[in-house]
């Protein structure tokens, strides 16, 4: 995804009659960090320096011509705020003021020892990127622009951390705004906490709802070919661990369904999907919603996630996830081990085989708790280290929030019942976390990607203009 971020220093063009090589000096740490802008993986609109008001207009002229996702102001020397507003004003997009100086700490003795006091002057004017921090932020509080600091110098890892999670962030809402999402089926009945008001997922994210419909599918699926059945099967046993005691017709209804769901996906061009369905006992859309895991395990891996019991909001957070490259597993809570202090998250599937500690198995089973039927699942555990629990929350006004956790997948025994299951460890420990995340008010689902995205996922939420919440 070519996603595109404007760039633009400000200056004061008063400065460079009056002080030999401080426009010089400045353009290079412009030029630094525009290089690590585009090691982030984003496109960079430069509008170099802006040092009067008649280059602003320019510079916001660029970046809304060049329709980029957000804009990084560097402060490279004390600048009037004249020449800032006319720019982030008309490029219309969130705007993160980057108040970073060339060094941690000036060394004062050798510049005491300079003497000259013009040339005294201009080696501070290199430095002063603090002064104009919070003319700038007065400014933009009384626009209404909003707006983000990051500071510190250029020697400075977290600097270059802060940059990248708003790069990330920005890719990702691009992401979930060209993404289409397809709901099949229905809500399981009486789940009222996954009931999602699809408008306002529309609104905030800008995903286009596709409603699909089971005949189609259905359709699609007395369409498929035995080689296509046959073909997939060797698909299956490349990427799961497939158990013996799978019999040869449950993996060719699996393979048939997963075939017929793929060419679903292509037809709606989909990036996510959240799915539910019961049906009469014997109807075939029965025989469809009983043989959905192992391919919609294929497509979550395959960056198309899918949320079961048609959760559209954890359908939505588990794609956030996949697009930060953490994978995104469809989990809801199993239980609490007090011992060790652990809370075990899994569900019937689908999973993210791709975060999968070791290979993830399609094994059967005699009965799906709770829904009809039986078929093949998914055994995995989610990758020992780090990882990061998401939930898009629908609160009781109708607002959307993010709630996030940062915690740990840890080794110890797991439920051997045919579905995802891990072990998490939070540093609130067991009880607390489990006290604070339902106080929240998500869904019983979530979804959990690998690494600790708590950095990205806050800085996605100020992009989109919503509330964020850490759990911990």
């Amino acid at each position: 995804m070519n996603v595109k971020v404007g760039f633009f220093s400000i200056g004061l063009d008063t400065y460079w009659a009056q002080f030999k090589n401080l426009k010089r000096n400045l353009m290079g740490y412009h030029r630094k960090i525009c290089a690590e802008l585009e090691g982030f993986g984003v496109s960079v609109v430069d509008a170099g320096l802006v040092d009067n008001p008649d280059k602003a207009r320019a510079a916001g002229d660029l970046f809304r011509a060049e329709d980029v996702e957000m804009v990084f102001l560097f402060i490279s020397t004390y600048a009037l705020s004249s020449t800032v507003l006319p720019v982030v004003q008309r490029a219309g997009v969130p705007v993160v003021v980057l108040n970073i100086q060339p060094v941690a700490q000036l060394d004062y003795a050798k510049f005491n020892a300079l003497g000259d006091r013009g040339l005294m002057t201009g080696v501070w004017l290199e430095h002063c990127q603090s002064c104009s921090a919070p003319e700038i932020a007065c400014v933009f509080n009384r626009a209404g622009i909003d707006y983000h600091l990051v500071t510190g110098h250029l020697q400075d890892p977290g600097v270059w951390r802060e940059m990248r999670e708003w790069a990330q962030a920005a890719t990702v809402r691009a992401g979930m705004r060209d993404s289409r999402l397809g709901v099949l089926g229905h809500y399981y009945c009486g789940m009222l906490d996954v009931y999602s008001d699809l408008a306002q997922q529309s609104a905030v994210f800008g995903t286009h709802i596709e409603l699909l419909e089971m005949c189609e599918l259905h359709a699609l699926r007395e369409a498929v070919t035995p080689q296509q059945v046959a073909r997939k099967i060797a698909d299956f046993r490349k990427a799961f661990e497939v158990s013996p005691e799978c019999e040869a017709a449950e993996l060719e209804r699996a393979a048939q369904t997963s075939v017929a769901l793929d060419a679903l996906v292509k037809r709606h061009a989909l990036g996510a999907m959240a799915y539910y369905y019961e049906g009469q006992p014997g109807n075939a859309y029965e025989d469809i919603a009983t043989s959905v895991i192992a391919g919609n395990t294929l497509l979550t891996g395959r960056n198309v996630p899918v949320a079961g019991e048609c959760e559209v909001k954890n359908a939505q957070a588990m794609k956030i996830l996949d697009l930060f490259g953490a994978g995104g597993s469809f989990s809801e809570f199993y239980l609490s081990d007090f011992t060790d202090d652990v809370i075990y998250l899994g569900h019937d599937g689908p999973a993210h085989f791709a975060i999968s500690e070791g290979r993830v198995g399609l094994v059967p089973v005699p009965v799906y708790h709770g829904k009809p039927g039986k078929g093949l699942s998914i055994q995995m555990t989610v990758r020992h280290g780090p990882v990061t629990l998401l939930s898009v929350v629908q609160r009781g006004d109708g607002t959307l929030a993010l709630l996030i956790a940062e915690g740990e997948s840890v080794p110890g025994p797991v439920l051997m019942i045919g579905n995802t299951n891990s072990r998490y460890r939070f540093s609130i420990g067991a009880k607390a976390f489990m006290d604070a995340w339902s106080k929240a008010g998500p869904a019983h689902h979530c979804a959990i990607g690998v690494g600790h995205l708590a950095g990205q996922l806050r800085k996605l939420a100020a992009l989109l203009g919503i509330e964020a919440q850490s759990v911990c």
